[in-house]
């Protein structure tokens, strides 16, 4: 359980453990390579890749491969080896080396060897450094001198080295060009090494000219060289070239299909269809509707399935693009092709029922996007025909644990979500098929159907209802083994009852899980089912299931987690009771919940450690107790308008302040107390959306909604009280119009329409304060609560991790020190960044760039005041970088005019795909102490010692006045 469990809400951390530093790393590995023997000097190059992964930085990384470079200048053969394979590994950390000449300068030494293997592999290392060195001319020649050499090993090195360079070089690219032209059409070069010339010519798309000889050249081949290795290896690179310069693209579909309709060859066949995918996948505008219809025509009449296969696989690519649509609007327009009669639909409804299951699969994909893509059609019959493939291809692969089904029914399953969600009057039968299968398919099958089932019920909930007795039915009877299979059934098919039970679940329904759950001595699974529970509402479920785990937890740490899951669950659970009108029981039930959720943050705060602070929860929690309480203010405040009524002479005192409100008495200052808190809430879960950046849509989606209630409130207080003449609901009209992917949301949704039709109704028709304006509000935050709060996945598990280290230079040896910077001088600071990713880097965004925020502040005065322009008193700056290969840095140039210690912080924010910026941090901080320049400093001692005589003569003339 301890173990499992650590996957689920421990961060993604590898980088946090106390080890060597980098130096004394270093210091190891170099120890390593002095040594006499080969084995330990060996050991220690290959230990580099993982030293640069851990200190990843510039300074470091140079030190390492001018020591590598060395090891390769006076190693063997084997070393140099190894230390090839170190800087292939270590690609993105090349650009980091800052004293490039010298490093190139140790490693081209050895091309002068008399030895082909040395040349050879320096060759290599010269082609693997290409992104960092791609316009070295001694590099180009001696690549050019070896393509000649006779020896096999340096020619196939020179040729590596040459594709390399070509991809980065335009000049390299437009000089080799001819010389691989001449050696490919030339007759004394092999036919081997010709196939290995070929694929060179892929990266001559740096302009029109480039792209267009090659594309002549290819052509040559082709028509020259008819042998299927070569026809092949032109094709592919034909292919790749048309890619990447992307004008070519129409007339490579063209020869494609050519050769897929003419050639006789199946591998030549294969090959074409390969290539045709990747297009299809990379350009699917360029696709006319002559291209897909040849496609289909090759599908109908080819007699081998594999090739059928591979065709169907490219259209049902296509049929999810735009191409299919531009496909059927043309057909449209021509009155002898109409969509139902098209060769395409013909061809799909073939192979719906094909014996072969990825055709058929490919067949009904196919189907499913034409009926989900072409709404305006009347496509009755293209719809049963989706549906009975489906059905048919279920029934087949349901039955059926080998891997290849298992994979065939994914994508069946995939195309009824998207035909439950294209086409919702087709739901019905799709659920209903899915359930009689259910209880005869194989465990595996049964895992994929409930994910189904749960993805239609989360977009169309009243298919809930409907499911729920078969659903629970299934779960008396399932088998209570303990293999993996049997766990992770049971966590799929109580999250689909979860799902399809929209409101608390009855008491039946619990005992069934809690009857199942028992006889599986698992708590991963129990926990499992807990969290998901607690994700759906279900919080009396789930702190039943928290409690059964307490004491099934080795360590402390999962114990404070476990408990504080149910504390949060009770006190969620103690919100369930309110109605509505019933103002007294209200507030006991939010106190109620509040000492719960009081045990519950002390519980949490217990379960962090330095690696893991739980931060996102905690701060998730304190919002969610600072809103229950600000709920309670509001309901407090409501009711004081009967425990406190204005004074008699109120009015009195609001004509005399020239203040309608004041006639209201303390309520009106009380309720504008309330919306500032309401709004303060707001902006608060705005910063905690901001500081999520790793958080999934669901998780940023509910605290949005946290957020809006909030604002909601606040909107609510000052339309109804403090300023009714100037609300205006236009802006918040259109809040229901989204669409909601969670049955919590759309009951959120609902509330807060609701809220906002009360609202607008009763605004102007009353004078505020009165007591049908309170009512309203107490109400607004009752139906709010009464909504089950979701803890969403991020609360539990964080699948993507990403994270800035910054290095800052100069920086002190001891971080309490102050750097010592003269005050005419400028400092100039440099910070350096690392993004460090957890196992599925860009899961849910990447990083578009970083916004680096320098700011300083003077901490203690020294010295005498001086008067010194403004602008030399402060520094804010603020610079936009994008990291490459996860690396970035940039300079500062830092003012200190005034005397005395000054605080540096250097805050970092970054920016994703959309634009949207988020405040990831880190935020460091470092001390500088301003000095007086020596020059400075002898001018005002001179000016003091010229003064004191004058002084002393001014007194000595005072004494003998007197």
């Amino acid at each position: 359980m301890a173990s499992n469990s650590t996957k689920s809400f421990l961060a993604d951390a590898g980088y946090g453990e106390q080890e060597l530093d980098a130096n004394s790393a270093l210091m190891e590995l170099d120890k390593g390579l002095r040594s006499g023997k080969l084995g330990e000097q060996c050991e220690a190059v290959v230990r580099f890749p993982r030293l640069f992964q851990k200190y990843p930085f510039p300074i470091l990384i140079n030190s390492a491969f001018l020591k590598l470079a060395d090891v390769f200048r006076v190693g063997n053969n084997f070393l140099r080896l190894c230390v090839l394979k170190v800087t292939q590994q270590s690609e993105k950390h090349l650009e980091k080396i800052l004293n490039v000449d010298e490093f190139v300068k140790r490693i081209f030494s050895v091309i002068h060897s008399n030895d082909p293997v040395a040349r050879a592999i320096t060759l290599r290392m010269l082609g693997s450094l290409a992104s960092i060195i791609p316009e070295r001319k001694n590099a180009h020649h001696s690549i050019r001198q070896s393509l000649d050499s006779h020896d096999n090993v340096e020619v196939e090195a020179a040729v590596f080295a040459a594709a390399n360079f070509s991809a980065q070089s335009k000049d390299f690219a437009v000089g080799i060009c001819n010389k691989i032209s001449e050696m490919i059409q030339g007759l004394a070069t092999p036919v081997d090494l010709k196939l290995k010339l070929i694929p060179i010519l892929q990266h001559m798309h740096h302009d029109a000219i480039l792209a267009s000889s090659a594309r002549q050249l290819l052509q040559q081949l082709v028509t020259a060289y008819p042998s299927t290795k070569m026809v092949i290896v032109s094709l592919h690179t034909f292919t790749l070239l048309a890619a990447s310069s992307l004008v070519d693209t129409p007339k490579q579909i063209q020869l494609l299909l050519q050769y897929l309709k003419n050639d006789p060859r199946k591998a030549v066949k294969r090959l074409a269809i390969q290539d045709l995918k990747l297009l299809a996948n990379k350009t699917p505008h360029t696709w006319s509707r002559e291209n897909i219809q040849a496609l289909c025509e090759c599908a109908l009449q080819t007699p081998y399935d594999s090739l059928k296969l591979g065709m169907l696989s490219v259209l049902a690519t296509l049929s999810g693009t735009i191409a299919v649509k531009h496909y059927f609007s043309i057909a449209s327009g021509n009155v002898a092709s109409s969509p139902r009669s098209s060769d395409l639909v013909k061809l799909a409804q073939e192979c719906c029922y094909h014996n072969n299951r990825g055709i058929a699969a490919h067949g009904v994909r196919v189907l499913t996007n034409i009926t989900v893509s072409c709404q305006e059609k009347d496509l009755l019959a293209l719809e049963q025909d989706a549906v009975f493939g489906l059905e048919s291809l279920l029934v087949l692969c349901s039955q059926d644990d080998s891997p290849g089904a298992q994979a065939t029914l994914k994508i069946a399953l995939n195309c009824m979500v998207k035909l439950a969600k294209g086409r919702p009057h087709l739901s019905q039968s799709v659920v209903e098929t899915l359930l009689t299968q259910l209880h005869s398919a194989q465990d595996t099958a049964r895992i994929l159907m409930c994910h189904c089932l749960a993805a239609i019920a989360m977009q169309l909930p009243v298919l809930g209802d409907g499911m729920l007795g078969d659903l629970v039915e299934l779960y008396k009877v399932i088998g209570r083994s303990a293999t993996d299979k049997q766990q992770e059934l049971l966590v799929s098919l109580a999250t689909v009852i979860f799902v399809a039970s929209q409101k608390a679940l009855s008491a039946e329904v619990k005992a069934v899980i809690k009857q199942q759950l028992e006889s599986v001595s698992n708590g991963w699974t129990v926990y499992r089912i807990a969290r998901q529970a607690s994700r759906m509402g279900n919080h009396d479920m789930a702190r039943e299931l928290y409690q059964s785990l307490l004491t099934q937890v080795a360590s402390e740490h999962f114990y404070f987690w476990l408990n504080s899951l149910k504390e949060f669950s009770h006190a969620e659970q103690c919100l369930t009771g309110l109605q509505e009108e019933n103002y007294s029981s209200a507030l006991s039930c939010i106190a109620e919940s509040l000492k719960f959720y009081h045990k519950g943050i002390a519980s949490l705060t217990a379960a962090s450690t330095p690696l893991n602070p739980l931060s996102f929860q905690c701060e998730f929690v304190k919002l969610r107790i600072d809103l229950l309480q600000a709920f309670s203010q509001l309901i407090c405040t409501c009711n004081s308008l009967k425990t406190s009524p204005p004074p008699a002479i109120a009015t009195t005192i609001a004509m005399t302040l020239g203040n309608d409100l004041q006639r209201c008495g303390r309520i009106s200052n009380q309720m504008k107390l309330s919306m500032e808190e309401f709004r303060s809430l707001a902006s608060r879960y705005g910063d905690l959306y901001q500081a999520s950046f790793d958080a999934d849509s669901a998780t940023l989606r509910n605290v949005e909604l946290q957020q809006q209630s909030c604002l909601l409130i606040s909107h609510a207080i000052e339309a109804l009280i403090l300023d009714p003449e100037s609300a205006s609901f236009q802006e918040y009209g259109s809040t229901g119009a989204a669409h909601a992917d969670s049955e919590y949301e759309r009951r959120m949704m609902s509330v807060y329409n609701h809220v906002l039709e009360e609202v607008e109704s009763l605004n102007r028709k009353y004078t505020p304060v009165s007591y049908m304006h309170t009512a309203c509000l107490c109400n607004a935050i009752i139906s709010l609560l009464k909504v089950p709060l979701s803890f969403q996945r991020y609360f539990f598990q964080k699948l993507q991790s990403t994270s800035i280290k910054l290095a800052l230079s100069p920086s002190p040896r001891n971080p309490a020190e102050p750097i010592a910077v003269q005050n005419n001088q400028q400092l100039a600071l440099k910070v350096e960044g690392v993004v460090q990713h957890g196992s599925k880097p860009g899961l849910f965004r990447r990083i578009q760039s970083v916004c680096l925020n320098v700011s300083s502040t003077l901490q203690s005065k020294s010295g005498q005041d001086y008067k010194i322009p403004i602008d030399n008193m402060t520094n804010e700056m603020e610079q936009r970088v994008e990291p490459h290969n996860d690396y970035f840095s940039t300079q500062f140039l830092l003012n200190f005019a005034i005397l005395g210690t000054h605080n540096i912080t250097v805050e970092s924010s970054v920016k994703d795909a959309n634009g949207i910026v988020w405040k990831t941090g880190p935020r460091t901080t470092i001390f500088v102490k301003s000095l007086e320049d020596p020059y400075s400093q002898q001018i005002r001692l001179q000016q003091q010692q010229a003064q004191q005589p004058l002084q002393q003569q001014q007194q000595r003339n005072a004494y003998t006045r007197f």
